[in-house]
């Protein structure tokens, strides 16, 4: 959920950034099969300065795709610094971007970027879904990726960042995104992802019970509802969501978690903050269904961020 008020004066949007696997990850995982893929999506409301941004470049370094919701930036600066940074970081890319235009309903307009590593994975078509009711405050940006799998060759992402006032209107129109989104490129294995704020005073459980994500059959909702995806002690809530659908997607389906990145990185509740405050949110897909095959990783992080003028170094 974000931590800010859209319609505040002055308030900063902030990207939504959807992260894979780490490197140290790929490596422990690949062994005589290819390279483990992660997809990971982050939010959370941060101050992208310099004191979060090695955090943040730890956590993207992390990944194979990454997915950026409430991106603003009018310089048109901040995207292609936070590339060179991450090109820079640690070798483990490099990696591109894909970017939709802008997108909102007044003169709050937010952009989604794609982060992916090129010499792993290829965009093979995107577009901006036609919201022909103006359903949703920022229409998903929907790219299908390449995949080193016979069993899924590729796969289709759907990012959604939804407004905590229209929660429930929007994830049901979600449902017919992918109905669209499946019949445009002819294949059910869709994942559909971010922060949706889908739990505690943004959705109830019953409310959340009723939509048709969850009572249409194939839609595997891989982020249990009881996880906290929040950094902040005083929380704990479901806010950041994936949701599988599909036969080969669900066969390959590894393991799903929540990444308590202030553990892994022994940061206090305060340093954490200055990275995100929602944890990332992971799926783990196996590139076979053979037993022997190591696991392909597909790793959620919801990241809310701040770009702000502090991130910009000589270059």
């Amino acid at each position: 959920m974000c931590g800010w008020d859209e319609s505040s004066p002055g308030a900063f949007p902030v990207p939504l950034l959807s992260v894979g696997c780490s490197q140290q990850a790929l490596t422990l995982l690949a062994t005589t099969v290819p390279v483990p893929w992660a997809h990971c999506l982050l939010s959370g409301q941060l101050a992208l300065s310099q004191a979060g941004l090695p955090g943040v470049l730890q956590i993207l370094a992390r990944c194979d795709i990454m997915v950026l919701q409430e991106v603003v930036d009018s310089s048109g600066s901040a995207i292609p610094l936070l590339l060179r940074e991450l090109n820079r970081f640690d070798g483990s890319g490099p990696y591109s971007t894909l970017s939709s235009p802008q997108l909102g309903r007044s003169t709050y307009m937010e952009t989604y970027v794609y982060f992916y590593r090129s010499h792993k994975t290829q965009v093979l078509s995107s577009y901006v879904y036609n919201d022909e009711d103006d359903v949703f405050a920022r229409e998903p940006f929907v790219a299908q990726f390449s995949l080193p799998s016979n069993v899924l060759p590729s796969l289709v992402l759907v990012p959604l960042h939804t407004t905590p006032k229209a929660v429930e209107k929007e994830l049901n129109a979600l449902y017919d995104v992918f109905l669209e989104v499946s019949q445009h490129w002819q294949s059910k294995d869709v994942i559909l992802l971010g922060d949706f704020n889908a739990d505690c005073a943004s959705l109830t459980k019953k409310r959340l019970d009723k939509l048709e994500l969850r009572t249409e059959p194939g839609f595997h909702w891989v982020i249990a509802d009881g996880e906290d995806t929040t950094v902040r002690a005083s929380t704990h809530c479901a806010y950041d969501r994936i949701v599988l659908h599909g036969e080969h997607c669900r066969s390959l389906l590894h393991t799903a978690a929540a990444f308590d990145f202030a553990t892994s990185f022994q940061l206090t509740e305060e340093e954490a903050l200055n990275i995100s405050d929602h944890y990332p949110v992971e799926v783990e897909l196996k590139l076979s269904q053979a037993h022997s095959v190591q696991p392909l990783s597909l790793t959620v992080l919801l990241l809310l961020s701040l770009l702000s003028p502090q991130l910009c170094p000589a270059a």
